[in-house]
């Protein structure tokens, strides 16, 4: 057979083998659905644990809350939640304790569950104003028309 003819061969036999595609992984999307009634919550619940690759759906009436457990997509999930014509967005909160400055107006939500508050993105900190500076500078050391209490 010789040299060649192996490695024919085993091109041959490299080349028949079908290539897998990558497994999704294990998603938990958490969506916040308005929800009125039992009847509101079976029919989410059943849109969603249609979708393909979907483990588990659980269902929280109080919070409005919708956990999806499984292998698909979020955005797939969130579609398939709009179709029920209900209110649907991505879940909004998370614990409070995560948040730098969890009261300021963009965080706070009087709807949102014991203990947690809007997301909100980080360029919503707090930042010095010019009334601030002015308080710093009054009582600087540097400043010699400053009040210095001893």
């Amino acid at each position: 057979m010789g040299v060649a003819g192996t490695l024919e061969y085993f091109s041959d036999l490299l080349s028949h083998v079908k290539k897998g595609k990558k497994k999704k992984q294990m998603q938990t999307v958490a969506l916040k659905v308005r929800m009125d009634c039992e009847g509101c919550e079976r029919k989410v619940k059943g849109v969603l644990s249609g979708v393909k690759g979907v483990k588990s759906v659980d269902v929280d009436l109080k919070q409005q809350k919708v956990t999806v457990t499984g292998y698909m997509e979020p955005k797939k999930v969130l579609k398939a939640a709009q179709s029920t014509k209900k209110k649907v967005e991505m879940w909004p909160y998370v614990p409070y304790t995560l948040v730098a400055h969890p009261y300021i107006s963009q965080a706070y939500d009087k709807k949102a569950p014991a203990n947690h508050v809007r997301a909100v993105p980080v360029t919503a900190i707090i930042g010095e104003t010019t009334v601030d500076d002015n308080y710093t500078n009054m009582f600087s050391d540097e400043n010699p028309h400053a009040c210095s209490i001893m």
